[in-house]
């Protein structure tokens, strides 16, 4: 199972390195039927039990971008979008026109299926959050999340670092600077249509995404055989902007926390989740 996630950050004031650590996917492999100490979480009944999505009040929303561009259902899905907002914060998008989706998928996962010694070549380096591992891993005795990632700054193009862009798949930099691009114009016309939902005109908040921080994360999360006790990622915040996720897998895995419940998001095939980060929160919300 994959994930991309696009992530618009306004101003970055995280954390720039991470300490090496076993690949998940090379201990998935191996044939022993319990998790090492430092991936189990026995604190985590409240995340590990997801709320069924057939109950209409916790199924994140759906917002149809081909309605937001059609005059004659355009109050009616801004309306939604409205509620979407304010409510959840977050909701997935439909007809959103992203072409290079599918083909960044394939390439994320041909990347994942290379032997570690290859993926190793864009490892990250000390002192850096950049290129393939963990992140935010800060202590030894740090409990771990039971996924391998490779983190990159995508935009602006300045602040790409290429030695760390896998060459291998050959298609993965085109393709991922493509994705790149469409994500950004998803995310400038994303907002667009909250300050419309909002009643705004103005347009500078839309704008000023053209001109922001975009960074991708990409994850793998391998079978683990004992998925109960680990978490594949830990609950977090997004300080970002807006937060884009496109999942790949073919079962639900992504929760989003609703008035102290955990619920689940089916993934739609195709579909992205907008996460509306804390900047956007505090700014216009």
């Amino acid at each position: 199972m994959s994930k991309l996630e696009q992530n618009l950050t306004m101003e970055s004031k995280t954390l720039e390195s991470s300490l090496s650590v076993p690949s998940v996917q090379e201990l998935s492999l191996k044939s022993s039927q319990k998790v090492p100490q430092r991936y189990i979480r026995d604190d985590g009944d409240d995340v590990f039990s997801t709320f069924p999505s057939s109950d209409p009040s916790l199924t994140i929303p759906l917002i149809d971008k081909a309605k937001l561009v059609n005059a004659d259902t355009q109050q009616d899905e801004l309306h939604k979008l409205h509620l979407a907002c304010k409510n959840w914060g977050v909701f997935q998008i439909v007809n959103h026109g992203v072409s290079s989706l599918k083909n960044m998928g394939n390439q994320v996962k041909r990347f994942f299926d290379l032997p570690l010694h290859e993926k190793k070549r864009w490892a990250q380096k000390p002192g850096s959050l950049e290129g393939y591992g963990q992140a935010f891993v800060t202590s030894e005795e740090q409990k771990l999340d039971w996924n391998d990632m490779i983190f990159l700054k995508s935009l602006p193009i300045q602040n790409r670092k290429l030695d760390l862009w896998p060459q291998n798949p050959p298609e993965f930099r085109e393709t991922l600077e493509k994705y790149s691009e469409e994500m950004r114009e998803e995310a400038i016309s994303i907002m667009s249509f909250v300050t419309l939902a909002l009643g705004l005109t103005d347009t500078k908040i839309s704008e000023s995404f053209s001109e922001g921080l975009y960074d991708i994360r990409m994850n793998c999360y391998p079978p683990c055989p004992e998925p109960e006790r680990v978490l594949g990622i830990i609950p977090h915040a997004d300080n970002s902007g807006i937060t884009l996720l496109v999942d790949f897998g073919d079962f639900p895995g992504l929760q989003f926390l609703k008035d102290g419940k955990w619920v689940g998001v089916q993934p739609i095939e195709g579909a992205i989740v907008a996460n509306i980060g804390h900047i956007i929160e505090v700014c216009i919300f």
